[in-house]
């Protein structure tokens, strides 16, 4: 198992689904663990209680990640409440899709708010936290393989994660001489609440026919791919993107 122990680990988004998978893996691992949710509370309260169950700290605090104050107050807080901060996962986001000629701006500037724009405003309330205790840390982006090929309908979104890559390819330069590693996984389709309804649309079946491996990604192999570039495994990996596909890349 790899060895989080003694680490402080702040999951943006972690009440559920792929966050909540590494939230707990962190846990199990060794971490204390805070996260914050947007809306459903209850959902975040039984992540806490998985992260104690595993014999770990746990802070839940609610933030928009798109809103400055509040997703700069939420990690202030947890850091404060768990005595420093070393790793910054960002989970949160929306995947919505719509033709390019249906679709509005309020639509585009939404998607881009929350799931670009608001990946800028979480680490950048994370980093002062890093450099002031000196001994760098370690930002784990979850971006897609849609931001790394494209999707037809989805472009808001794709463009809003091939963002996110080019963020963090600039802030591991930014940030590598105080030695703050920045990564981003890129999960394809995986079995979550927010996927299950364009999966279940494009077939289930069919999703599954594109992955060599026979099934589609779970929360667990995201998790995984996370907690490595969180550990002291990953401590001379920067600025790179690891994708998390079943090999779908392969068939196109």
């Amino acid at each position: 198992m790899i060895d989080l122990a003694g680490r402080r680990i702040f999951i943006v988004g972690g009440s559920r689904g792929i966050g909540r998978a590494a939230a707990v893996m962190a846990a199990r691992a060794g971490a204390d663990v805070g996260l914050s949710y947007q809306a459903d509370q209850g959902a975040a309260q039984v992540t806490a209680i998985q992260i104690e169950e595993a014999g770990r700290k746990a802070f839940v605090v609610q933030a928009r990640i798109e809103s400055e104050a509040e997703i700069g107050a939420a990690i202030d807080r947890a850091a404060a409440a768990l005595g420093g901060l070393d790793g910054l996962v960002v989970s949160a986001g929306i995947f919505e899709g719509s033709p390019v000629t249906e679709m509005t701006l309020e639509f585009w500037n939404r998607t881009m708010a929350i799931n670009l724009t608001g990946t800028f405003l979480a680490v950048k309330a994370a980093v002062p936290h890093f450099r002031r205790q000196g001994r760098g840390g370690s930002v784990v982006l979850y971006t897609s393989t849609a931001g790394q090929r494209g999707s037809a309908v989805y472009s808001a979104y794709a463009t809003s994660k091939g963002g996110q890559i080019m963020f963090m390819r600039s802030m591991a330069k930014e940030l590598a001489p105080d030695r703050i590693r920045v990564n981003c996984v890129a999960p394809a389709w995986t079995d979550t609440d927010m996927a299950r309804g364009p999966v279940d649309k494009i077939g289930r079946d069919k999703v599954i026919a594109g992955f060599p491996l026979g099934r589609m990604g779970q929360p667990e192999d995201v998790a995984g791919a996370t907690v490595y570039l969180l550990s002291d495994l990953a401590q001379f990996v920067t600025g790179m993107t690891l994708t998390v596909d079943g090999g779908q890349d392969m068939r196109g």
